[in-house]
């Protein structure tokens, strides 16, 4: 990462933007469970030091949490990345251009995928970098966390179902929770195996090779640049089409709700069956599929 990453400078962090709540980066974790090989799954739980089935859900919201620890405030802006761009008319992200001083998801990736397999590193340093790229790979996945208008859409006031709440978090939480009728481990685990089927032999079969193409450990920074950039492509497509104005102060439990699941449960998939490619890269040197 840049040499500013490990100095305690931040940048303004509003605490609702928690991308993909803990429903989210559990059933990430989970669809990326069903996909990794069994040397990555021993590699994996050797360092995190769980040998149940969950031993990649029971980390995912770790990052989340210590952040809003003294300790871990600097580890704030490595959750997102600020892209400058002009929804709707036009998206897209530009690293050099958005990735901000004290670090971004992109930056963040690539710097604890190379910690990671440092073995000059402590244990719990390395412990530290797994937990991290589990949880940076479902961030950069959340198309409000690659976008810089608006705070990532939490300054845009919208309702869901009634209630007050901004359009960051219904994107995060509202969506993902409304669908599964819960946010359990179970209901995590129960989405997660929805969506491998679905990977594997159903509406995203003939889509999965495209997802890792390209895919390369030793170039993180352009590897999670392109994760970025086609998650934001849905700012301008699905998360506000008709711009900001258009859905403040409406309430999206409808219409919205009903055109944007397709896209949650897309980059679910796309995040579960990368972190697994990603993990398996670490472990092994190959994606595995």
């Amino acid at each position: 990462m840049k040499a500013t990453i490990a100095l305690v400078t931040f940048l303004p962090f509003t605490p609702t933007a928690l991308a993909w709540g803990a429903l989210g980066h559990e059933t990430i974790a989970y669809i990326a469970t069903n996909f990794v090989s069994f040397a990555t799954k021993s590699y994996c739980q050797k360092i995190l030091g769980d040998t149940t089935t969950s031993y990649l859900a029971n980390v995912a919201t770790w990052a989340d949490t210590y952040r809003e620890t003294a300790a871990g405030k600097y580890s704030a802006p490595y959750h997102f990345i600020d892209a400058l761009d002009n929804p709707p008319s036009s998206c897209g992200v530009v690293y050099a251009r958005d990735c901000g001083a004290a670090g971004c998801v992109v930056e963040a990736i690539n710097n604890y995928t190379t910690r990671v397999q440092d073995t000059s590193l402590a244990p719990e340093q390395i412990f530290e970098a797994l937990k991290f790229i589990i949880h940076f790979v479902g961030d950069v996945h959340q198309p409000l966390h690659d976008e810089n208008l608006d705070v990532g859409g939490n300054d845009i006031d919208v309702k869901f179902n009634g209630t007050s709440t901004n359009l960051h978090a219904v994107w995060d939480t509202n969506i993902p929770e409304t669908y599964a009728n819960g946010y359990s481990l179970t209901d995590a685990q129960s989405w997660a195996s929805t969506v491998t089927t679905a990977i594997k032999t159903g509406k995203y079969a003939d889509q999965k090779a495209r997802w890792i193409s390209s895919m390369s450990i030793s170039n993180a920074i352009v590897t999670a640049t392109a994760w970025a950039a086609d998650a934001n492509g849905y700012v301008c497509t699905n998360v506000i089409p008709n711009g900001a104005s258009a859905v403040e102060n409406v309430d999206l439990d409808g219409a919205y709700y009903t055109e944007a699941l397709p896209v949650v449960q897309l980059q679910f998939a796309k995040a579960g069956y990368r972190l697994a490619a990603w993990l398996n890269l670490i472990a092994t040197g190959s994606t595995g599929f």
